[in-house]
């Protein structure tokens, strides 16, 4: 019990221990700001009324919303180790929190601007390889005061807003979909959220890199 007691602590020290560290890890629960919009990527058990009929995909400028929340995981059938830090040029999957599906995008057509759907998809946090998105950022990681792209890995569409809004039953939130051109509407910033620590794996390279 003494040891499990340990472990429990060990990994709430790890969150909570984290949050003025610079970069995103796996593992690490957030929300994610459109910075053209001013909207944290949103997802509920709501199903579109056309297209796939998967689970609707929004922006909401709300910024208390637990519907915000995602969870960063490693790529379709991989494990990215918690305090994993992510890579720019890496792909993962963004697991919604509170109804366990990914994001996702594939060929059919969003319901309002016409771009390409984005959608929650699989149970449990299992869906396919279509969860899969390629981070765009420069340097080699992701870091949490900057912005960043995500590429739909299959596609190539980039996760973006361009302002379109939804009636009942989701009146005022913003249509979120998949655009080729890349442009200020696909800039997202990780906001609020529990930051797993970094792993060992980032402190060996920094102290490579100062020898």
């Amino acid at each position: 019990m003494a040891v499990v007691s340990l472990l429990l602590f060990g990994g709430l020290w790890s969150a909570v221990g984290a949050s003025n560290l610079p970069v995103v890890t796996c593992g690490s629960v957030v929300k994610l700001l459109n910075t053209r919009h001013n909207v944290r990527l949103h997802s509920h058990d709501v199903r579109y009324g056309s297209g796939s009929g998967q689970q609707s995909v929004t922006g909401v400028t709300s910024v208390d919303d637990s519907n915000s929340y995602w969870r960063i995981r490693g790529k379709t059938a991989t494990v990215c180790e918690r305090g994993t830090p992510v890579r720019c040029g890496q792909p993962i999957r963004l697991t919604h929190v509170n109804t366990g599906r990914n994001l996702h995008s594939h060929h059919f057509t969003s319901p309002l601007s016409g771009n390409q759907e984005v959608s929650a998809f699989g149970e449990e946090g299992e869906g396919d390889y279509l969860d899969d998105w390629t981070v765009l950022c420069n340097g080699p990681y992701w870091v949490r005061d900057g912005e960043v792209r995500f590429k739909h890995s299959s596609t190539e569409v980039l996760l973006s807003v361009t302002g379109e809004q939804y009636g009942r039953p989701i009146s005022g939130q913003k249509e979120v979909h998949g655009m080729a051109q890349p442009s200020q509407n696909n800039y997202w910033k990780a906001m609020e959220g529990i930051f797993m620590k970094p792993s060992e794996l980032l402190k060996a390279e920094a102290h490579h890199a100062e020898l």
